[in-house]
């Protein structure tokens, strides 16, 4: 990659920090999303950021699908997804 590449890809990773996603490992980023509209709302914003040349794919998941998944941590422990958080309250 060049030089300018590298930056547009470290502003793309900074952008989906700021929309509020988190980092699951290297390349894949996740945020809930409570509803399916808060989800297709989500989607359009990072379309929105992704570089000229970059390419994104957007998974959406149920929450029982979330919960089935397995979650491992280096020494070979087992541990949990995160959970969803609890909802908001703005005032």
């Amino acid at each position: 990659m060049t030089r300018a590449e590298r930056k547009r890809a470290s502003r793309f990773r900074h952008d989906l920090l700021e929309l509020g996603f988190e980092m699951v490992q290297f390349s894949v980023y996740l945020k809930y999303a409570g509803s399916r509209e808060l989800a297709e709302a989500l989607a359009r914003q990072v379309g929105d950021c992704v570089p000229d040349v970059g390419k994104v794919q957007v998974l959406f998941f149920t929450d029982k699908q979330y919960g089935m998944s397995h979650v491992y941590r280096g020494g070979g422990g087992r541990g949990k997804p995160t959970a969803k958080p609890k909802q908001l309250q703005l005032f």
